[in-house]
């Protein structure tokens, strides 16, 4: 960022006051809390959480500093408003594919055709558009989902959600816009797949394993080798066989 819009101290001090004026807010809200939904506790956090984004974004801004203070992300839900006994639902699927193979894509789609006696070379599968629109016309999203590497496809991140209605849809009712009208406060749950929750995973395993690495390995193996008796291959009887233990006699 430039000097020229870099902020002024005195907004990162007002930004600052504004982060203690919506603490105590919601500190307020809190203590006179009418229920666990209350909307006023709802309201003032959200206000606590924007104000301290803003006072993060100024203060590194101006300083190159930061708060140890996490910010929610905006996939975190609002409280629930639906019916408590829905009578209909819908689920809403995203996945996200990278196409990291195109020759592959396109090889799979060709086998399509060829299946269908449609015969090779044709021009939908001469094209990764058009290769697309073919498999995910013959495939259910979840058989590309578990077998999206022969797809030549890479998954990225993919979320479900499941959002309570209280009459089911007319038939063709929201096929012109079915995705613009999703109230989040009707969502009873929702599902999340991402990179990031294994590269966390894997930060808290590496921090856990401390101390613990391979290097104890090798002193177990000498532990073993140790135990074993020396003399066990020379204590046999006359026929060959191992001798019995004096308590066996």
């Amino acid at each position: 960022m430039s000097d020229a819009a870099q902020p002024t101290a005195a907004e990162v001090r007002a930004a600052a006051e504004a982060v203690k004026t919506a603490l105590d807010r919601h500190l307020a809200a809190v203590e006179r809390r009418s229920g666990e939904e209350d909307p006023a506790v709802y309201d003032a956090f959200n206000e606590l959480a924007a104000a301290a984004e803003a006072y993060d974004e100024l203060l590194y801004d101006r300083y190159d500093e930061v708060t140890p203070f996490e910010i929610p992300g905006e996939d975190t839900l609002p409280p629930y408003t639906g019916p408590e006994e829905p009578s209909a639902l819908s689920v809403l699927i995203r996945r996200d594919y990278a196409v990291a193979e195109p020759q592959r894509l396109m090889a799979q789609a060709r086998r399509v055709e060829a299946a269908d006696g449609e015969g090779p070379g044709a021009e939908t599968s001469d094209t990764v558009h058009g290769a697309l629109g073919l498999l995910f016309g013959e495939f259910e999203p979840d058989e590309i989902a578990s077998r999206h590497k022969e797809f030549g496809l890479e998954e990225g991140d993919s979320t479900l959600w499941v959002t309570a209605a209280d009459v089911s849809a007319e038939p063709g009712e929201w096929l012109e816009a079915p995705f613009e009208q999703i109230d989040p406060q009707r969502v009873v749950c929702r599902f999340d797949v991402s990179a990031v929750f294994d590269e966390e995973f894997d930060d808290d395993l590496d921090d856990g394993d401390e101390g613990d690495g391979d290097g104890d390995l090798p002193e177990l193996d000498e532990d073993l080798d140790t135990d074993l008796d020396p003399d066990l291959d020379t204590d046999l009887d006359e026929d060959g066989e191992p001798a019995r233990l004096e308590a066996d006699r």
